[in-house]
């Protein structure tokens, strides 16, 4: 439940022309969704059903050309680093189909006007867009003339996921307050309502003290503990880092080595004051797991009926159910609060970023997500949203430490086990 206060405020200092208050937000909602939509299994290495173009949607009314371009760009480099694809052929693929899709939508909404393009129109349109310019790259890098079988399902698929995206947009659009307040009139241009308080479920001030003094005990252990990691590493060694441990940890073809991986991220998150939900992280690992046995291949283990558990899925959603629960707790320890890239696009990939540690933990599971409906999903955003505001967040050391040999001794100490787990064999099952 969302309480308002009316009443025009200021304009964030952060906003400008070039980069609206609510692109890093946007971009962490990119992020966020690229990460989920691993967990879905693919015929094609490149194919997407384009989940991260709903903060795009969402853009569409709000920014102008330059924010909206630099939201762009927030999600194509953060894809790439997130799914280590960065330096691979499927980048290329993401920046021409995104790039691609996301200019005709924007061009078309801002050309013919919003009672002529609907979001589920611009999104069945941006998806054929996306997909015929990866087929089309498909055709002279991978496959050569065979690519014709894969066209009509290859298209079917962007035909009904950016229909249910645009009518996922639309619904959203039309009941959330967040978007109507902050991001449709344009936060870069004044608000004209503010959150007064936000309610997680309307239970909390009921909660005995006893809890509510546990709750504020942890969250202090977890601040004490963040500030501690952050004084440990200079931000752009541990950023450094992270990228690397990204590529070894998508590079290791073990599945136990992958596995040891993980259980070290986990370390890292928990070090790092991450908040870790095992019960959550249990099931949405059970989820991917049991979305890839529906598409079977490999050696039959055992049958159910007429359902088959086979090795090859099972064991390939196993690898991806440790790789998305990874990657998120990998980047949630490797953004340092202090962390600035250099330029506007680099200072908002790293706000991005570090956005995407502090959403991930209020979101519990994915069933959370796509059940809250408008006002869980507006719940998240005022929340992170008022953080911005303040220059909240969860604050680190004061003055990030220097680059010492202690300082690189300790990145050597995060990233070597890594490493090693990287060079263990695929076992023979």
């Amino acid at each position: 439940m969302l309480t308002l206060r009316c009443g025009k405020a200021a304009a964030p200092e952060t906003a400008s022309p070039e980069a609206a208050p609510e692109t890093a937000l946007l971009g962490a909602c990119c992020l966020f969704l690229s990460t989920v939509e691993y967990l879905i299994p693919k015929p094609l290495p490149f194919m997407r059903l384009g989940l991260a173009n709903l903060p795009l949607l969402l853009a569409l009314d709000g920014f102008p050309w330059k924010p909206y371009v630099l939201l762009v760009l927030i999600k194509i480099l953060g894809q790439g680093l997130l799914s280590g694809t960065l330096f691979s052929y499927v980048f290329l693929f993401s920046l021409a189909g995104t790039s691609a899709s996301a200019g005709v939508m924007y061009l078309l909404r801002r050309g013919m006007g919003e009672k002529r393009t609907g979001f589920t129109g611009l999104s069945v349109l941006g998806a054929l867009v996306s997909n015929g310019i990866q087929l089309l790259l498909a055709r002279f890098f991978v496959f050569g003339g065979g690519i014709r079988f894969l066209v009509p399902p290859f298209l079917a698929a962007g035909v009904a996921s950016g229909f249910a995206l645009g009518l996922f947009a639309e619904a959203f659009t039309a009941r959330s307050v967040w978007y109507q307040s902050r991001l449709r009139k344009g936060a870069h241009r004044g608000l004209e309502h503010e959150p007064e308080e936000i309610a997680a479920d309307g239970g909390a001030q009921a909660e005995p003290r006893r809890t509510l003094r546990r709750k504020l005990r942890r969250k202090l252990r977890r601040k004490l503990r963040r500030n501690h990691w952050e004084g440990l590493f200079v931000p752009e060694d541990l950023f450094a880092a992270g990228l690397m441990m990204t590529l070894a940890f998508l590079l290791t073809p073990s599945t136990a080595g992958r596995a040891g991986q993980f259980l070290l991220f986990a370390l890292y998150a928990w070090l790092s004051g991450g908040k870790i939900r095992p019960l959550a992280v249990f099931m949405v690992m059970l989820g991917v797991v049991a979305c890839n046995l529906i598409v079977p291949y490999g050696k039959v283990l055992a049958e159910i009926g007429a359902f088959k558990i086979t090795q090859g899925s099972l064991f390939g959603g196993i690898r991806k159910a440790i790789t998305l629960e990874g990657l998120f707790m990998l980047s949630g320890a490797v953004i340092h609060s202090r962390l600035k890239p250099p330029g506007t696009l680099g200072a908002l990939v790293g706000e991005s970023f570090r956005l995407l540690r502090r959403m991930s933990p209020r979101i519990p599971s994915l069933k959370g997500l796509l059940s809250g409906g408008a006002e869980g999903i507006d719940r998240v955003l005022w929340e992170l949203s008022a953080e911005q505001e303040s220059g909240g967040g969860e604050p680190g050391a004061e003055t990030a430490p220097k680059r010492t040999p202690r300082s690189i001794l300790r990145i050597a100490a995060l990233v070597l086990p890594i490493l090693a787990l990287c060079l263990l064999p695929e076992a023979a099952w």
